[in-house]
């Protein structure tokens, strides 16, 4: 069964979608994150949630 981690990040109003764009593509290629949900509200703010696997390793005796 996988397990995920989430991670969820608030982009004020008035950023631009290339700075939004821009901090999510260097979330995924260095921390490995992939978008989950992106929640836009009436005042024009973002909330984007990100997740990425949990690898477990087993423990061998």
């Amino acid at each position: 069964m996988l397990e995920y981690e989430y991670r969820e990040i608030r982009f004020p109003r008035g950023t631009s979608r290339s700075a939004t764009r821009q901090a999510l593509t260097e979330q995924a290629e260095y921390g490995k994150w992939e978008l989950a949900r992106v929640r836009l509200f009436p005042d024009g703010s973002r909330s984007v949630t990100l997740r990425r696997k949990i690898l477990r390793q087993l423990r061998l005796m």
